[in-house]
């Protein structure tokens, strides 16, 4: 049985031209990049040419960018290392009810410390309102943290406006751009990000690696005792064959960028067309325009997601009904709630997340499917 896979949005394949540049690094250059000899040379140098292409990719300087495990990591690394360092400043942090469980776990942890948090609520597309967040800000406001995209929905967040807010008062701005590499442009001299999270496995980079940017000047504590790796603000061996796959994934991703949007724009407003066409009771969750290229969240009335995952499995079907990290979880989507569905409605929603391998025909063949399941469950 042939596969589809439509969950881009939790994890991608190793590109081939990614997993080629990264072997060597398994076996042949096996080198610790502390080490002062040649092996440990070699590995040190391509942790620094990988470094220069995550910057170039997103217009930073190589020295503004750390290297982690994962995208959870860099945004734990960001509020928890800015909140340590300018808590003397003040210790309220601006973020929104519908973060990735990185930061809204993150934030529950930075309370426990005696941090305020502001949730700021969102609209039904998924929108924060400006006007509200710039009404939040205090004298004590230390850090925004909004993510660039929404990993459920799709929406696309105002991100320049966003970082020039922050900028005029004064407040450093982070946003967990997880879904965001790889799907859309990003420029944080423009957009006045102040820092920034990324993972490899997001754009078809190994798992197990990401990165955080962080503008120069901006200081940040390290939360981990160990060694004086990465600038001495990441404990740790570096992960030199998961580093170097991510360089050479997001320079494929980078420089491939308009293609990939247009197939998947074009591939995502066909499925939505042809669902909503086809089966009535059906919702667009998120934004129609302002979301990510691949990703289309739509609520069917009258069935559990669950069993929909499982009979589309069994088709052999790859989809999702939210979020990856909170799978395992009985509550309905955090998300969904907050852009204002109803629980039984949030319980019924289908993720699909396109990609690169994707074609028309695996849209058709999952409409098609779609067509013959959910009237079924209905009943």
């Amino acid at each position: 049985m042939k596969i589809r896979y439509f969950d881009h949005a939790a994890t991608t394949m190793v590109k081939e031209e990614v997993l080629k540049e990264m072997l060597p690094y398994f076996s042949l250059e096996y080198g610790n990049a502390s080490s002062l000899y040649t092996l440990g040379r070699n590995a040190k140098k391509a942790i620094e040419e990988a470094r220069k292409r995550v910057a170039k990719a997103i217009h930073a300087k190589p020295k503004e960018i750390y290297f982690t495990s994962c995208g959870s990591e860099a945004d734990n690394l960001a509020l928890k290392g800015i909140a340590s360092h300018y808590q003397k400043k003040g210790k309220h942090i601006i973020t929104s009810k519908i973060e990735h469980p990185a930061i809204l776990e993150t934030c529950k942890a930075l309370e426990q410390q005696g941090f305020e948090i502001t949730y700021l609520k969102v609209d039904e597309n998924g929108f924060i309102s400006l006007q509200e967040l710039e009404a939040s800000i205090r004298k004590d406001t230390i850090l925004i943290s909004i993510m660039f995209a929404n990993n459920e929905i799709g929406t696309i967040q105002p991100i320049y406006e966003i970082g020039q807010i922050a900028r005029n008062h004064h407040v450093l701005f982070h946003t967990d751009s997880v879904q965001a590499v790889g799907n859309v442009e990003i420029d944080v001299e423009k957009m006045q990000i102040d820092a920034l999270s990324m993972s490899a496995h997001k754009f078809y980079g190994p798992k197990g690696v990401g990165a955080l940017y962080v503008r120069e000047g901006v200081e940040f504590d390290r939360i981990q005792d160990g060694g004086h790796q990465e600038k001495n603000k990441r404990a740790g061996t570096e992960n030199v064959a998961g580093i170097v796959g991510l360089g050479k994934a997001i320079e494929l991703a980078h420089n491939n960028l308009q293609q990939y949007q247009e197939k998947l724009i074009s591939l995502r407003e066909e499925y939505i067309k042809q669902v909503e066409e086809k089966i009535p009771n059906c919702k667009v969750n998120g934004d129609r325009i302002k979301r990510l290229p691949g990703n289309a969240n739509l609520s069917f009335e009258g069935i559990q997601a669950e069993e929909l995952l499982l009979k589309l499995d069994e088709k052999g079907i790859c989809a999702s009904a939210g979020s990856a990290c909170s799978s395992a979880s009985p509550s309905p989507s955090h998300v969904l709630l907050a852009i204002g569905l109803k629980p039984e409605l949030a319980y019924s929603s289908l993720r699909v997340t396109l990609g690169e391998e994707n074609s028309k025909e695996d849209v058709h063949f999952l409409v098609e499917q779609l067509v013959e399941i959910i009237p079924k469950l209905r009943k």
